[in-house]
């Protein structure tokens, strides 16, 4: 699995890296990630915390209700308005996949919020589908 990550909004204003493996890649199909993607899911690649880093720029941060952590801080270009980052925690930050400079890193391994997954969404029958959140918690 890759260890390197770096990438950044479409006009370039933020750019960001992490030199670590991820934690888990996932696509999460929940209401808010259709609502801020404009999609049927968001691809989601969930990096450690510590060795994250913001290169360049200063993104601007947003939150929006989860039902595991109570809110979810989101962040985006202030210039293009490019979606970057969600769930930030101790443990890691998440990084949308599209967001990455090479997206072919991104290797999805299951489904979240299938619950609120459209009926016109093809969903990959051979990944782990969860209602919410997998049993470990997320």
């Amino acid at each position: 699995m890759a260890t390197s990550f770096t990438g950044g909004c479409a006009c370039g204003a933020i750019r960001y890296e992490c030199n670590a493996e991820p934690i888990v890649m996932f696509y999460c199909h929940c209401r808010d990630c259709q609502q801020a993607s404009g999609g049927p899911y968001t691809p989601v690649v969930y990096l450690p915390a510590k060795p994250f880093k913001i290169t360049k720029g200063s993104p601007h941060y947003y939150n929006t209700k989860s039902e595991m952590v109570g809110h979810n801080k989101r962040g985006f270009c202030p210039e293009c308005g490019s979606r970057l980052f969600g769930g930030a925690s101790d443990e890691g930050q998440g990084v949308t996949a599209s967001s990455l400079d090479d997206p072919n890193l991104f290797k999805p391994q299951m489904h979240m919020w299938v619950s609120d997954a459209q009926p016109w969404d093809h969903i990959d029958p051979g990944l782990p589908k969860f209602e919410k959140y997998p049993p470990s918690g997320g």
